[in-house]
């Protein structure tokens, strides 16, 4: 087993190496490090396409000794060049050849600090890994010891978002943290045309929280029955006027991540996010790691 991380030939960043790293302490797994390029053309080509293959594999090596540089040696590492059409079908063969875990990408170099933004490869990854996908948000650093300290599954009060739970609670058994299951209620200001609209909305937020709470609460009890369970630390329902304040409201630490899982109309065992698990990742202030639909009910079996 093993975790894949991508790194990209034409833009160096170090967050996806961080988020990696912290994953292969806390799960004591190695990390393939790969840089995606283009397969080479037929030798019929000439030689314009000898010296398009030269300039990125020169690009990617130097991606990798980057790679190296920021790892520091300080978990068990594998480099890798692998040739393929694209960035996302080169990470997903070589997931499904090395068995991988996790697959491990940063976020579009054009995203806000500190905040996760989908690239054109990481959107389309999303809807074709096997494994869950992991995404550091823009610029994000972990420090050389960190472990994941708390794993926080995104629950909805459906039937699916259930499921995520208790894929979240295996993840954090696997890297000995704490598990903590948190919702958010998204009421917008300008969402009522007068006072006693929004008092409504509000009203209604405020029973859908409460309702959701409580199945959270049984969701817990039936956790702590499991064989390795992870110690729990709360139920949470997030507030705010935005995305952004609701998921604030919560609270976040150092080492944590975020568990999201795909929409239920996507493939089985195939990530699409949902409009809701998209706004969450958007907005979210930690990594957060998307689960493929249909593969936490096979490993509940």
């Amino acid at each position: 087993m093993s975790i894949v991380v991508g790194v990209d030939p034409a833009h160096r960043s170090a967050s996806a190496l961080h988020l990696a790293a912290m994953f292969a302490r806390s799960t004591g797994t190695d990390l393939l490090v790969a840089a995606i390029v283009p397969p080479a053309w037929p030798t019929t080509a000439g030689g314009a396409d000898a010296e398009w293959r030269g300039y990125t594999r020169e690009n990617a090596d130097s991606a990798l000794d980057h790679a190296a540089a920021v790892l520091g040696g300080s978990v068990s590492a594998e480099f890798l060049l692998h040739e393929a059409p694209s960035a996302r079908r080169g990470l997903v063969e070589l997931a499904e050849q090395r068995e991988a875990s996790l697959i491990v990408v940063g976020s579009a170099g054009d995203g806000q600090q500190g905040r996760i933004a989908l690239g054109s490869a990481s959107d389309t990854l999303l809807h074709a890994s096997p494994v869950p996908v992991a995404i550091a948000p823009r610029g994000y650093r972990a420090e050389a010891d960190t472990r994941v300290s708390r794993v926080t599954a995104a629950y909805r009060g459906t039937g699916a978002s259930a499921d995520l739970v208790f894929g979240a609670a295996g993840l954090a058994a696997s890297v000995d943290a704490d598990l903590r299951v948190a919702s958010f209620a998204v009421v917008p200001r300008d969402s009522g045309t007068s006072g006693a609209g929004l008092d409504a909305e509000a009203a209604i937020a405020d029973t859908w929280a409460a309702d959701v709470e409580k199945h959270a609460a049984s969701l817990v009890r039936q956790v702590a029955e499991l064989e390795d369970a992870p110690e729990v630390s709360e139920v949470a329902v997030g507030r705010g006027e935005t995305w952004e304040s609701a998921l604030a409201d919560i609270g976040w630490e150092p080492g944590e991540v975020l568990v999201v899982g795909s929409s239920t109309l996507g493939p089985i065992a195939r990530v699409f996010l949902g409009s809701h698990a998209a706004k969450i990742l958007r907005h979210s202030p930690v990594p957060v790691v998307v689960v493929p639909h249909g593969l936490v009910g096979r490993e509940r079996d």
